[in-house]
C-alpha cells in the first residue's frame, strides 16, 4: 500500500494486541494510511517499529515531520496474565503481610467446590513486615527504624529482587512513614523500582490498595524495558516524537508516567476502541450503544449510554470473566484504578477448539495468538480455531488478508476441522464449523450482558457497534441473541482501536478517600478534597507544558448508603459546589441505585461519600481522520458459498463493498475489507450511511 501525504506532521497511532499489531498514520489534513501485521511476542515493540517504518518508507517524501505517537499496549497485561513480571518483594506493617493472601471472601463461581484462589504475585517469604504504626486518626504510635530498613535492604539484595512495592496501614490518608521507607530504599537501591502506594493509589481499603501497588511493582520492570526498546527503535527511525501511552480509563498520558505507574494502563487497548466508538456514535447521533470489540484473543463489550461511558473503580486481570462487577470477582488480580467499565472474555479469532474426555466441544479461553496462530494461517499452528471455523463456512475469505500479511488456505481449515472436531463427534465439516462459531458466540454472550441486562439496562434500547477483526463476523449473530435492533460497523473495524488513539488528548485521574458520613457530608469538606485535587492535578498537567486554560476538569463521587459494602460512582460539576449540587448528587445517586437494585433505602439511612475522584481531560479536537473518507475495501467480486445453518444450508452469497450499499438491500451478503470481513445473514437490511458505517436493522431503525 502507498500512500503520499502532502509535506507537513504527521500522528501515529499504533495499538498491540495478542494476535495482530495495528498502526495508523495521519496528517495535519486528515489523510490517513494503516498497516496490520502480526504481533512479535515477546518483544510486541518489533512489529510496531516495522509498521511505522513500512508506512513512513510508503509515503513517497521525506518533507514531514512526526509530532506525536499515540500507543496502546497488551504489554503489562500479558506479564500479569503469563506471570512473567518482575521478581517482586513487599513491604507491609507487621501483622499485614498476609492480606494479599487472604484477599477478599470472593469467587467466580459460589458453588465450585474446586476453585481455586490464584497465587499471590509475591510469595510469602519474600512480602516483609516492618514496626511502623500510624493511627486511623493519624497518631503516629511507631515510626520506622532506620537499622531495620537497613536489613530489609540487605535481604532484598540477596533475594535479588528486581522490583519492590511498600504498603502501610493508613497511608492513603497519613503518607509520611511511607514515604521515608520509600526515600531510603530508593538511596540504597538506585536501581530497583520501588513503587509506593501512596503514589500509586491513595485509597482505603487494605487489599486493594495492597494488590494494585504490587501488580503496579510486578509490571513496571518490563513496561519500562518495553518503552525504553521502543524509544530506541523510534529514535534509529528519525522520531523525537512523544510518546503518549493510552490509559485503561481513557485518555492519553506521556510515558515517564506511564513507566512509573504501569497499573494504570494495562487495559489501553480497549479503552481506545470503546473511545473510537463514542465519538462514531456521536458523529452518528446515536447515544445509545454497546461496543463489541473482538479480535484475535479476546471479545470485549462496554455500554455508551446518553453518550458517555461508564467508569469502573475496579477490575481483575486472569479471571474467566473480566468485568468491573464485584459480584463476579475473586477469580484474577485485583487492581482498583479507574478504567472504562469493560467486560472481556478469552473468546477471539484464535481461540482453540477442542473436545473434552467426554466429548464436549469446547472453545477458548486459551488461544493460538500470533504464534504459532489459526492452522490457515499457515505459520504452524496445529489446534483447531475459531477462525478455521469461519474460513470453513465461508464467512472468511482464502487468500491474501491485509496487503498480504496473512494469507488463508481454506484446505488447511477444512481439513483441521474435520479430523480434530467433525470426524470425532460423527458431524459434517459445516456442522462442527457452526457449533464452533456459536459456542464462541455464547462466550461472548457473557461480555454482553455483563455490561447491559446485568446492569438494568435493554439490550434492545441499544445500538451493538461491532469492530475488531472478528467483530463484524460475529456481530449479526450476537445481535440477534440480545435482540438488539441495529448492528453499526465502522470504516476500518480491524483498526478502530489503533484509530481511537488519535481522537484523544492527555488525561488524568485523581482519587481521595474520604469517608464522609451523615452530617459530615457538607459543602466545605468536599471543596476542601476538590480544591487539594485541583491543585495536585493542575500541577502535573504544568510540569508537561499544559497551563490550567487548557485543561477541563470533572469531578465524581463514589457514594453508597450506610452499612453498605460497594459504591455507585456519580458525576458532578468540578467547579466549587455548593448546596444545589450537593442536592442533586444526592437525587442522581438515588436513582442510579433504584435502577441498578430496584429500590432505594430507608429516608433515614444517610448516604455516605466514600471516594472523592477528579478527572483533567486536555482535549485534542485537531487533525481527527475523518472515517467516511476511510476506504478498506477490496475490491471482491462475485459471490461465495456461506453456510448460515442447518435451515439455510450453503448459500451463493453476493460479495459487495460498502460503496454498493448507498440503498437499502436485503441480505445475505458478505463485505471482504482490509482487516474483516462483514457478515450480514439472510433477511437482515443493510445500507452504508454518510459516514461510512455499515447500517443492519433487525426489524428497527437506528
Amino acid at each position: 500500500m502507498s500512500i503520499r501525504f502532502n509535506p507537513g506532521t504527521l500522528r501515529i497511532g499504533a495499538d498491540v494486541g495478542g494476535t495482530f499489531t495495528d498502526v495508523v498514520v495521519i496528517d495535519e489534513h486528515g489523510k490517513l494510511a494503516r498497516r496490520k501485521i502480526p504481533s512479535t511476542p515477546p518483544d510486541f515493540e518489533t512489529a510496531v517499529l516495522d509498521a511505522i517504518e513500512n508506512l513512513l518508507s510508503a509515503t513517497n517524501q521525506d518533507d514531514y515531520l512526526v509530532t506525536a505517537v499515540a500507543h496502546g499496549t497488551t504489554v503489562g497485561t500479558n506479564a500479569v496474565l503469563e506471570h512473567r513480571g518482575a521478581r517482586t518483594a513487599l513491604i507491609t506493617t507487621a501483622g499485614f503481610r498476609d492480606v494479599l493472601e487472604l484477599r477478599r471472601i470472593r469467587a467466580p463461581q459460589l458453588y465450585d467446590l474446586f476453585f481455586n484462589k490464584p497465587d499471590p504475585l509475591v510469595p510469602r517469604y519474600l512480602r516483609l513486615e516492618i514496626e511502623e504504626r500510624v493511627s486511623a486518626a493519624g497518631d503516629r504510635i511507631t515510626t520506622p527504624k532506620q537499622a531495620e530498613l537497613a536489613a530489609i535492604v540487605e535481604r532484598l539484595r540477596s533475594e535479588h529482587v528486581e522490583s519492590v512495592a511498600v504498603c502501610l496501614l493508613h497511608s492513603y490518608a497519613y503518607p509520611e512513614h511511607e514515604q521515608t521507607v520509600g526515600r531510603f530504599l530508593r538511596e540504597q537501591l538506585p536501581n530497583v523500582p520501588v513503587s509506593i502506594s501512596c503514589e500509586v493509589l491513595r485509597e482505603r481499603r487494605e487489599y486493594e490498595r495492597t494488590a494494585t501497588t504490587v501488580v503496579n511493582a510486578y509490571v513496571r520492570p518490563v513496561m519500562e524495558g518495553y518503552l525504553a526498546n521502543l524509544r530506541h527503535g523510534m529514535r534509529k527511525q528519525g522520531i523525537s516524537a512523544p510518546l503518549l501511552i493510552m490509559q485503561s480509563a481513557g485518555g492519553l498520558t506521556p510515558e515517564e508516567d506511564a513507566r512509573l505507574r504501569p497499573v494504570y494502563v494495562l487495559e489501553s487497548g480497549p479503552a481506545a476502541g470503546v473511545l473510537a466508538a463514542s465519538c462514531l456514535a456521536k458523529q452518528s447521533g446515536i447515544d445509545n450503544v454497546i461496543t463489541f470489540d473482538m479480535g484475535g484473543t479476546t471479545a470485549k463489550a462496554s455500554l455508551i449510554e446518553n453518550g458517555k461511558w461508564n467508569y469502573s473503580p475496579e477490575y481483575e486481570v486472569g479471571a474467566s470473566l473480566s468485568a468491573g462487577n464485584r459480584l463476579v470477582g475473586g477469580g484474577g488480580e485485583l487492581i482498583r484504578a479507574p478504567t472504562i467499565d469493560i467486560a472481556e472474555v478469552g473468546a477471539g479469532g484464535g481461540s482453540l477448539a477442542f473436545l473434552d474426555p467426554a466429548g464436549g466441544l469446547h472453545v477458548g479461553p486459551q488461544s493460538a495468538g500470533a504464534v504459532p496462530g489459526p492452522v490457515c494461517y499457515g505459520c504452524g499452528g496445529t489446534q483447531a480455531t475459531l477462525t478455521d471455523a469461519n474460513v470453513v463456512l465461508g464467512f472468511i475469505r482464502s487468500g491474501k488478508l491485509a496487503d498480504g500479511q496473512v494469507v488463508i488456505d481454506e484446505g488447511a481449515a477444512h481439513k483441521v476441522i474435520h479430523d480434530q472436531i467433525a470426524a470425532p463427534l460423527g458431524l459434517r465439516v459445516e456442522e462442527a464449523a457452526e457449533g464452533i462459531h456459536r459456542i464462541a458466540n455464547a462466550r461472548t454472550m457473557r461480555a454482553l450482558r455483563a455490561v447491559s441486562t446485568e446492569r438494568g439496562r435493554d439490550p434492545r434500547e441499544f445500538v451493538l457497534l461491532a469492530f475488531g477483526g472478528s467483530g463484524p463476523v460475529h456481530a449479526a449473530g450476537l445481535a440477534g441473541e440480545l435482540q438488539s435492533p441495529t448492528v453499526l460497523v465502522p470504516p476500518l473495524p480491524g483498526l478502530f482501536s489503533a484509530l481511537g488513539l488519535l481522537y484523544s488528548g492527555i488525561e488524568h485521574h485523581a482519587a481521595r478517600s474520604c469517608r464522609l458520613v451523615g452530617k459530615n457530608v457538607t459543602v466545605a469538606a468536599v471543596n476542601t478534597v476538590l480544591h487539594e485535587l485541583r491543585l495536585e492535578m493542575l500541577q502535573q498537567f504544568s510540569e508537561e507544558g499544559l497551563g490550567a486554560e487548557a485543561v477541563n476538569l470533572h469531578a465524581a463521587a463514589d457514594l453508597r448508603f450506610r452499612g453498605q459494602t460497594s459504591e455507585i460512582r456519580i458525576d458532578f460539576s468540578a467547579d466549587e459546589i455548593n448546596p444545589q449540587t450537593m442536592g442533586q448528587l444526592k437525587t442522581d445517586f438515588e436513582n442510579e441505585h433504584e435502577r441498578l437494585y430496584g429500590h432505594r433505602s430507608d429516608p433515614d439511612n444517610p448516604m455516605e461519600i466514600v471516594t472523592i475522584r477528579l478527572i483533567g481531560r486536555a482535549s485534542d479536537s485537531k487533525n481527527r481522520p475523518a472515517l467516511s473518507s476511510v476506504d478498506s475495501s477490496v475490491g471482491s467480486v462475485g459471490d461465495r458459498d456461506a453456510w448460515f445453518g442447518e435451515q439455510q444450508g450453503r448459500l451463493h452469497t453476493p460479495l459487495v463493498c460498502r460503496r454498493d450499499l448507498l440503498q437499502q438491500t436485503e441480505g445475505p451478503l458478505l463485505i471482504d475489507e482490509y482487516d474483516t470481513t462483514i457478515v450480514v445473514p439472510p433477511n437482515v437490511r443493510v445500507h452504508c450511511d454518510e459516514h461510512g458505517s455499515i447500517v443492519m436493522n433487525f426489524g428497527g431503525t437506528t
